[in-house]
């Protein structure tokens, strides 16, 4: 089941076209938006919840149009900007208690569940002390705490580890896996930072100069259509490449004595193949399992 649906839509800022003609269904779960900076993620994020009106096309958020119902779609998800959100004077608890009213929470519930999500977030020590106050990372954790406050089925996260330290990071990457896989709670993750979405997302979503340039599953994508193997020498050895691709194997890459290959698609006996190739070449083989394409190459081949 999808919790989002886009046809053919185009965005535009006056006469620069940000978003030209993209289609994409966004499923349950925790989704990857991935692209690099420019590509078009956080304009597609903003139209989605209804601050910028398309062009041409349209499409839905959890059953509203995000071109006529974006007040209704705000008030049915989150949203973790990439920029600061902090409004100056107020403490923790009373800002996410805001947010909270604002999507419609009356006031007592609002400061109620504040006061949860400021906990779950990390930062119960700290809900009294005023925001301007906070480091990198407690800002970056309040701007998740108010996307949850009035307890969203969909939340939207911009860059969600901008600015933070190694630790911040994994901890912070392992709040979005817990509220995505944990808490039943769909999540849009934005970024360009492969490793987070790798670590938090089941599906992913590629762009690249504002349209969808791959889509599906992560385990699905990193398959293969052809026999691909990695392997590992002792030694670097231009002599066992050779004869391998002499063979009819095509060298992808190689890195010092590490190397992946295609086979030929009628090639069974991988193990022999190999294993003949470096008798014949004098290499020797420290070990070889069947190759799958990592999330970097994915990218690359669908922005390439």
């Amino acid at each position: 089941m999808n919790v989002a649906t886009i046809n053919n839509l185009t965005v535009r800022y006056g006469a620069k076209t940000a978003i030209e003609d993209l289609t994409a269904d966004i499923p349950e779960g925790c989704v990857g938006l991935l692209g690099p900076n420019g590509a078009g993620k956080t304009t597609l994020l903003k139209t989605l919840m209804g601050f910028l009106k398309p062009a041409k096309g349209g499409g839905s958020v959890m059953d509203c149009r995000f071109d006529t119902q974006g007040l209704r779609i705000r008030q049915l998800t989150g949203l973790m900007p990439e920029q600061d959100c902090h409004i100056p004077g107020l403490s923790a608890v009373e800002f996410v208690a805001y947010a909270g009213e604002l999507a419609g929470m009356p006031r007592e519930q609002a400061m109620r569940r504040s006061h949860e999500v400021l906990e779950y977030a990390g930062l119960g020590e700290a809900r009294y002390r005023p925001v301007e106050t906070y480091s990198t990372g407690m800002k970056q954790r309040i701007k998740l705490a108010q996307a949850l406050v009035h307890g969203p089925k969909l939340i939207f996260l911009d860059e969600p580890t901008n600015g933070l330290d190694p630790d911040g990071r994994d901890e912070m990457l392992a709040l979005v896996r817990d509220i995505s896989h944990g808490k039943g709670v769909n999540v849009v993750v934005s970024s360009h930072l492969l490793p987070d979405i790798e670590r938090t997302c089941d599906t992913v979503i590629v762009m690249a100069n504002g349209r969808v340039v791959e889509q599906g599953e992560i385990s699905t994508l990193k398959q293969v259509a052809q026999k691909q193997v990695a392997v590992e020498l002792r030694i670097a050895s231009d002599e066992f490449v050779s004869a391998l691709e002499a063979r009819g194997a095509r060298l992808l890459s190689a890195q010092g004595s590490h190397y992946r290959f295609a086979l030929m698609d009628h090639e069974d006996d991988i193990g022999r193949l190999l294993f003949e190739t470096a008798k014949a070449s004098g290499a020797q083989i420290r070990g070889f399992h069947p190759a799958l394409r990592s999330l970097e190459d994915i990218f690359l081949e669908a922005v390439q």
